[in-house]
Protein backbone atom coordinates (compact mmCIF):
# COMPACT_ATOMS: atom_id res chain seq x y z
CA UNK A 1 0.00 0.00 0.00
CA UNK A 2 1.18 3.41 -1.11
CA UNK A 3 0.67 5.42 2.32
CA UNK A 4 1.01 8.96 0.48
CA UNK A 5 -2.17 10.50 1.16
CA UNK A 6 -3.70 7.35 2.61
CA UNK A 7 -6.22 7.92 5.40
CA UNK A 8 -5.21 5.92 8.63
CA UNK A 9 -7.26 4.76 11.83
CA UNK A 10 -4.93 4.34 14.80
CA UNK A 11 -5.69 2.88 18.17
CA UNK A 12 -4.24 3.69 21.58
CA UNK A 13 -2.67 6.76 19.32
CA UNK A 14 -1.79 9.08 22.41
CA UNK A 15 1.27 7.60 23.34
CA UNK A 16 3.46 4.74 23.25
CA UNK A 17 3.73 2.96 20.13
CA UNK A 18 0.61 4.24 18.77
CA UNK A 19 1.89 7.51 19.14
CA UNK A 20 5.11 6.58 17.27
CA UNK A 21 3.97 4.99 14.10
CA UNK A 22 1.22 8.15 13.89
CA UNK A 23 3.98 10.13 13.29
CA UNK A 24 5.99 7.70 11.12
CA UNK A 25 3.37 7.58 9.06
CA UNK A 26 2.45 11.48 8.89
CA UNK A 27 6.00 11.86 7.71
CA UNK A 28 5.53 9.48 5.14
CA UNK A 29 2.44 11.49 4.00
CA UNK A 30 -0.39 10.03 5.70
CA UNK A 31 -3.69 11.44 6.97
CA UNK A 32 -4.36 9.93 10.54
CA UNK A 33 -6.96 9.88 12.83
CA UNK A 34 -5.84 9.20 16.62
CA UNK A 35 -8.10 7.89 18.89
CA UNK A 36 -7.20 6.86 22.60
CA UNK A 37 -8.73 7.44 25.97
CA UNK A 38 -6.77 10.21 26.80
CA UNK A 39 -7.07 13.58 25.42
CA UNK A 40 -4.19 15.67 26.63
CA UNK A 41 -1.88 12.46 25.38
CA UNK A 42 -3.96 12.71 22.03
CA UNK A 43 -3.23 16.75 21.85
CA UNK A 44 0.16 16.24 22.52
CA UNK A 45 0.61 13.38 19.51
CA UNK A 46 -1.48 15.94 17.31
CA UNK A 47 0.76 18.84 17.55
CA UNK A 48 3.73 17.59 16.91
CA UNK A 49 2.62 16.08 13.75
CA UNK A 50 0.87 19.45 12.70
CA UNK A 51 3.75 21.47 13.75
CA UNK A 52 5.70 18.94 11.33
CA UNK A 53 3.44 19.47 8.94
CA UNK A 54 1.40 16.31 9.05
CA UNK A 55 -2.46 16.35 9.06
CA UNK A 56 -4.20 14.84 11.76
CA UNK A 57 -7.40 14.76 13.71
CA UNK A 58 -8.54 13.26 16.99
CA UNK A 59 -11.62 11.60 18.81
CA UNK A 60 -10.85 10.80 22.81
CA UNK A 61 -13.40 7.13 23.29
CA UNK A 62 -12.31 4.11 24.49
CA UNK A 63 -12.58 1.42 22.07
CA UNK A 64 -13.60 -0.95 24.62
CA UNK A 65 -17.14 1.01 24.93
CA UNK A 66 -19.79 -0.97 22.35
CA UNK A 67 -21.48 2.70 21.88
CA UNK A 68 -18.15 4.59 21.19
CA UNK A 69 -17.11 2.76 18.24
CA UNK A 70 -20.03 4.59 15.75
CA UNK A 71 -19.04 7.67 17.19
CA UNK A 72 -15.14 6.73 15.87
CA UNK A 73 -16.22 5.36 12.67
CA UNK A 74 -18.29 8.52 12.25
CA UNK A 75 -15.14 10.38 13.08
CA UNK A 76 -12.65 8.90 10.77
CA UNK A 77 -15.08 9.38 7.64
CA UNK A 78 -15.63 12.68 8.75
CA UNK A 79 -11.72 13.36 9.30
CA UNK A 80 -10.45 11.19 6.36
CA UNK A 81 -12.93 10.54 3.74
CA UNK A 82 -12.26 6.69 3.17
CA UNK A 83 -10.24 4.79 6.05
CA UNK A 84 -7.80 2.99 4.05
CA UNK A 85 -6.07 1.13 6.83
CA UNK A 86 -6.26 0.40 10.36
CA UNK A 87 -4.34 -0.05 12.70
CA UNK A 88 -5.11 -1.58 16.39
CA UNK A 89 -2.68 -0.18 18.87
CA UNK A 90 -4.62 0.22 21.63
CA UNK A 91 -3.70 -2.28 24.60
CA UNK A 92 -4.74 -3.41 27.93
CA UNK A 93 -2.38 -5.67 30.12
CA UNK A 94 -5.52 -6.83 32.41
CA UNK A 95 -4.39 -6.44 36.34
CA UNK A 96 -1.08 -4.70 37.15
CA UNK A 97 1.17 -5.81 38.89
CA UNK A 98 0.91 -9.19 36.94
CA UNK A 99 -0.80 -11.87 38.67
CA UNK A 100 -1.60 -15.76 37.81
CA UNK A 101 -4.79 -16.57 36.13
CA UNK A 102 -6.38 -17.82 39.61
CA UNK A 103 -5.60 -14.63 41.30
CA UNK A 104 -7.34 -12.76 37.92
CA UNK A 105 -10.81 -11.02 38.51
CA UNK A 106 -13.52 -12.15 35.88
CA UNK A 107 -13.87 -8.22 35.77
CA UNK A 108 -10.23 -7.77 34.72
CA UNK A 109 -9.82 -10.34 31.94
CA UNK A 110 -13.03 -9.11 30.63
CA UNK A 111 -11.44 -5.41 30.57
CA UNK A 112 -8.41 -7.15 28.40
CA UNK A 113 -10.97 -8.71 26.14
CA UNK A 114 -13.26 -6.09 25.40
CA UNK A 115 -9.91 -3.60 24.59
CA UNK A 116 -7.67 -6.39 22.84
CA UNK A 117 -10.59 -8.22 21.15
CA UNK A 118 -14.25 -7.10 21.43
CA UNK A 119 -13.21 -3.33 20.39
CA UNK A 120 -11.05 -4.40 17.47
CA UNK A 121 -13.98 -6.88 16.14
CA UNK A 122 -16.42 -3.65 16.41
CA UNK A 123 -14.82 -1.71 14.84
CA UNK A 124 -13.39 -4.11 12.01
CA UNK A 125 -17.17 -4.44 11.32
CA UNK A 126 -17.82 -0.88 10.86
CA UNK A 127 -14.59 -0.07 8.86
CA UNK A 128 -14.05 -3.68 6.34
CA UNK A 129 -17.79 -3.64 4.47
CA UNK A 130 -16.29 -0.20 2.79
CA UNK A 131 -12.86 -1.66 2.27
CA UNK A 132 -14.81 -4.60 0.47
CA UNK A 133 -16.57 -2.43 -1.46
CA UNK A 134 -13.70 -0.84 -2.87
CA UNK A 135 -11.52 -3.87 -3.59
CA UNK A 136 -8.96 -2.23 -1.35
CA UNK A 137 -8.13 -1.87 2.23
CA UNK A 138 -5.37 -2.96 4.69
CA UNK A 139 -6.06 -3.82 8.70
CA UNK A 140 -3.40 -4.17 11.27
CA UNK A 141 -3.89 -6.15 14.97
CA UNK A 142 -0.79 -5.35 16.72
CA UNK A 143 0.16 -8.24 19.06
CA UNK A 144 2.30 -9.37 21.40
CA UNK A 145 4.45 -12.81 21.74
CA UNK A 146 2.10 -13.54 24.82
CA UNK A 147 -0.32 -14.45 22.47
CA UNK A 148 1.66 -17.65 21.42
CA UNK A 149 4.08 -18.46 24.19
CA UNK A 150 2.42 -19.13 27.53
CA UNK A 151 4.00 -17.03 30.05
CA UNK A 152 3.27 -17.15 33.52
CA UNK A 153 1.26 -14.34 35.25
CA UNK A 154 0.48 -13.41 31.40
CA UNK A 155 -2.94 -14.56 30.99
CA UNK A 156 -5.05 -12.13 30.64
CA UNK A 157 -3.12 -10.05 27.98
CA UNK A 158 -1.99 -13.41 26.17
CA UNK A 159 -5.72 -14.95 25.92
CA UNK A 160 -7.28 -11.83 24.59
CA UNK A 161 -4.32 -11.58 21.99
CA UNK A 162 -3.89 -15.11 21.25
CA UNK A 163 -8.08 -14.79 20.26
CA UNK A 164 -7.13 -11.19 18.30
CA UNK A 165 -4.29 -12.89 16.39
CA UNK A 166 -7.15 -15.84 15.28
CA UNK A 167 -9.33 -12.95 14.62
CA UNK A 168 -7.44 -11.33 12.19
CA UNK A 169 -6.73 -14.87 10.36
CA UNK A 170 -10.59 -15.62 10.35
CA UNK A 171 -11.23 -12.04 8.73
CA UNK A 172 -8.39 -12.69 6.01
CA UNK A 173 -9.51 -15.91 5.15
CA UNK A 174 -12.90 -14.40 4.42
CA UNK A 175 -12.06 -11.81 2.69
CA UNK A 176 -9.73 -13.63 0.30
CA UNK A 177 -8.96 -12.18 -2.79
CA UNK A 178 -11.48 -9.18 -2.46
CA UNK A 179 -8.07 -6.64 -2.27
CA UNK A 180 -8.72 -6.33 1.71
CA UNK A 181 -5.57 -7.51 3.63
CA UNK A 182 -5.02 -8.13 7.46
CA UNK A 183 -1.75 -8.44 9.17
CA UNK A 184 -1.16 -9.59 12.90
CA UNK A 185 2.17 -8.03 13.86
CA UNK A 186 4.59 -8.63 17.20
CA UNK A 187 6.11 -4.91 17.92
CA UNK A 188 8.42 -7.15 20.27
CA UNK A 189 9.35 -5.67 23.55
CA UNK A 190 9.53 -1.85 23.66
CA UNK A 191 10.56 0.96 26.23
CA UNK A 192 6.91 2.01 26.91
CA UNK A 193 4.77 2.88 29.80
CA UNK A 194 2.79 -0.46 29.18
CA UNK A 195 6.18 -2.22 29.59
CA UNK A 196 7.28 -0.42 32.64
CA UNK A 197 3.92 -1.19 34.07
CA UNK A 198 4.32 -4.96 33.85
CA UNK A 199 7.76 -5.39 34.38
CA UNK A 200 9.30 -2.12 36.13
CA UNK A 201 12.54 -3.95 36.63
CA UNK A 202 13.46 -4.60 33.17
CA UNK A 203 16.40 -3.26 31.97
CA UNK A 204 15.22 -0.13 29.64
CA UNK A 205 18.56 -0.46 27.59
CA UNK A 206 17.50 -3.48 26.44
CA UNK A 207 13.72 -2.62 24.89
CA UNK A 208 13.38 -1.41 21.74
CA UNK A 209 12.75 2.38 20.91
CA UNK A 210 8.89 2.89 19.32
CA UNK A 211 10.23 5.31 17.02
CA UNK A 212 12.51 2.37 15.75
CA UNK A 213 9.63 -0.20 15.45
CA UNK A 214 7.42 1.66 13.88
CA UNK A 215 9.59 2.69 11.27
CA UNK A 216 9.59 -1.46 10.85
CA UNK A 217 5.52 -1.50 10.71
CA UNK A 218 4.78 1.37 8.28
CA UNK A 219 7.24 -0.50 5.94
CA UNK A 220 5.29 -3.60 6.45
CA UNK A 221 2.22 -1.95 5.82
CA UNK A 222 3.52 -0.16 2.55
CA UNK A 223 4.72 -3.57 1.23
CA UNK A 224 2.13 -5.61 -1.00
CA UNK A 225 3.92 -8.70 -1.42
CA UNK A 226 3.02 -9.43 2.25
CA UNK A 227 0.14 -12.18 2.24
CA UNK A 228 -2.99 -11.29 4.49
CA UNK A 229 -3.14 -12.99 7.54
CA UNK A 230 0.33 -13.60 8.22
CA UNK A 231 2.03 -12.77 11.33
CA UNK A 232 5.26 -10.88 11.12
CA UNK A 233 7.74 -10.14 14.08
CA UNK A 234 9.06 -6.56 13.75
CA UNK A 235 12.17 -7.72 15.42
CA UNK A 236 13.41 -10.13 12.94
CA UNK A 237 11.53 -8.90 9.53
CA UNK A 238 14.04 -7.31 6.92
CA UNK A 239 12.60 -5.36 4.31
CA UNK A 240 12.74 -6.73 0.46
Amino acid sequence: MDLHDRGILITGGGRGLGAALARELARRGARLLLVARSEPELADTAAAIRAAGGTVATIARDVADKDAVHAIAAAANAALGAVDAVVHCAGALGPVPLRPLADTACEDLQRALDVNLVGPFRLDKLLLGPMFLRGDGLVVHVSTDAAVAAYPLWGAYGVSKAAADHLARIWATELDGTGVRLLTIDPGEMDTRMHREAMPDADRSTLARPEAVAVRIADMMADPALASGARLAAATWRQR
